[in-house]
């Protein structure tokens, strides 16, 4: 580690923000910088912004980058790549660095001209038929944190093998290099090239196909996109439905990647929402919505009166996937909706009602598009009517292959229309459906593990977790069934996670998380009504925090 150090800090030309970072950094910070390259996996890279082998900065992107153009290379004859970013602090120079990278060695870029969501690079890869695309982002973590998400010529997250084969590529390169390449040259030597507005056009019009059953209701909303990319699509798609009344939180209106009014711009959380919910109650709309940074994630809350009741990524998912699904004409081909395995079990029993196959998939949207691209080869993708991950991701349709949370603001406010129409609100909806259906509770404990120590913990407690099952102190374990995705013939691609069918028909889930420091276990229960569900979670969560204590 120590020689890595200094290896960097005598580096010529080193970015003089680094370099003053590398001089201020104590034994403890040196360590935690440098004891390890960043990770790379089918999420691509994320980490903390800074100096060092275990950061992102412009020699860890450029790295990663030379190890995705080899593997372009080696892969494709005349390979092309989409490059997008958001908001985030340094998001852009990332952005152009990859682009120049990969233009210098003889991959064609296609870029952005300004900051746009994950999901309209997506579309780009498609739209430009690409042969992979590069998203700089770090989601919905907080302002110290910057990505870079790979995505495969279909559109979605790169595949398992995909990942370990530019891994590979990135392995065999030199970290630090004498002279990083210029933006402005390869741009001006046509090597890179603008996405024109043509693409982002065809982006919204396809959106506006999505539509299931347009309603003109009147409609007054708060929308916040928490100082990131969401701002100009989500905005430019309501202007064209033509019933939305908007009032936008100035405060996290305009890009901003310090995140001045939100630490943690997660739209899951309720401090991430509070300046929407103030004003929704100031203004007294009807509802309030908010996208994460990439713009693909979307939260929402009702106002009641003058409080405002947040919806879960689950219970949006089920009300979303009832409302598409009961508005879908009957075909001769069976209907497909896909979820994640963390997702709720509420799903289940909507889809049996409406005659819709549903599929459970990995952790991941990536494994959402995968289904899609299934259908698509067997000539059938529109056979796909939704998908939804319990993290507040959505997305209906084909075009996109991840999370898109412009489609989902779109279907989102079409349902609170109709429903308004009815003299409903989305928990009014939500309400009906559970008094059909029973009342599905989950919850997220979320266990955070830093550093090299924190990586062996948590490693440690996934081991325990596969101990024999009658080593368990617990009852509700002893006699419980499980599934290992890791070691089990699911079907699914082999993962790190654990999955407990308790005897009591409750459920409890346990991964550590692809892009953070964190291990996660999700909690599902049934019950009559929401006390007596959330009295069983209560019981779930006790039990989990003995385990998975730091």
């Amino acid at each position: 580690m120590n020689a890595k150090y200094q290896a960097w800090l005598n580096t010529p030309n080193m970015p003089g923000e680094l370099l003053e970072q590398l001089k201020a950094m104590n034994d403890e910070q040196i360590s935690d910088s440098f004891y390890r390259e960043l990770a790379f996996g089918t999420g691509g890279l994320r980490g903390v912004l800074g100096a060092g082998t275990n950061r992102m900065n412009l020699y860890t992107v450029s790295k990663a980058t030379r190890g995705l153009g080899r593997y372009l290379l080696e892969q494709y004859e005349a390979p092309s790549c989409a490059v997008s970013y958001d908001s985030r602090i340094h998001s852009q120079d990332f952005a152009e660095l990859a682009a120049a990278t990969l233009a210098s060695m003889g991959v064609k870029v296609y870029i952005y001209k300004a900051l746009m969501p994950t999901p309209m690079l997506s579309y780009a890869v498609r739209y430009h038929k690409c042969s992979a695309g590069v998203m700089i982002t770090a989601s919905h973590n907080p302002a110290k944190f910057n990505g870079y998400k790979v995505y495969g010529d279909d559109g979605c997250q790169i595949t398992l093998e995909a990942a370990d084969r530019i891994y590979a590529f990135i392995n065999a390169e030199e970290t630090l290099v004498d002279e990083l390449p210029s933006f402005a040259a390869m741009l001006q030597a046509g090597k890179i090239v603008y996405i024109e507005d043509a693409a982002i056009e065809s982006y919204y019009q396809d959106i506006a196909r999505l539509q299931v059953a347009p309603c003109k209701e009147p409609l007054h909303v708060v929308y916040s996109p928490l100082n990131g990319t969401g701002n100009v699509p989500v905005r430019e798609m309501m202007k064209r439905m033509g019933n939305i009344r908007v009032d936008i939180v100035e405060e996290q209106e305009l890009p901003d990647g310090h995140f001045p009014t939100c630490p943690y711009p997660n739209p899951e959380i309720r401090e991430a929402m509070a300046l929407a919910i103030r004003k929704t109650i100031d203004v007294q709309a009807d509802f309030c919505f908010a996208t994460d940074p990439d713009c693909d994630r979307i939260g929402a809350g009702v106002r009641v009166g003058d409080r405002v009741e947040l919806i879960s990524g689950n219970d949006m998912g089920v009300l979303l996937l009832d409302y598409v699904c009961s508005h879908r004409e009957k075909t001769e081909l069976t209907p497909v909706a896909v979820k994640t395995i963390v997702t709720t079990e509420m799903a289940v029993p909507i889809c049996e009602r409406y005659g819709v196959e549903l599929r459970n998939v990995l952790t991941g949207f990536k494994f959402i598009g995968e289904q899609i691209g299934l259908l698509e080869k067997e000539g059938h993708a529109e056979r796909y009517v939704f998908g939804f991950e319990e993290s507040y991701g959505y997305l209906s349709g084909t075009d996109v292959r991840d999370k898109d949370a412009v489609n989902a603001a779109v279907l989102v406010l079409e349902m609170a229309a109709n429903l308004k129409a009815q003299g409903m609100t989305m928990l009014d909806k939500l309400a009906e459906l559970r008094k059909e259906y029973g009342f599905f509770a989950q919850r997220l404990m979320t266990f955070e593990f830093e550093g090299e120590s924190g990586q062996q913990k948590m490693n440690s407690l996934m081991a325990m977790l596969r101990q024999p099952m009658a080593d368990f102190d617990e009852e509700l374990f002893r006699t419980a069934g499980r599934i290992d995705y890791l070691n089990d013939d699911t079907g699914l691609p082999a993962s790190d996670v654990l999955s407990f069918q308790l005897a009591c028909g409750h459920k409890i889930i346990v991964r550590p998380s692809g892009t953070e420091p964190k291990l996660k276990a999700y909690l599902f229960a049934r019950g009559a009504d929401q006390p007596a569900a959330e009295k069983e979670l209560d019981v779930l969560e006790a039990i989990m925090a003995r385990y998975c204590k730091a």
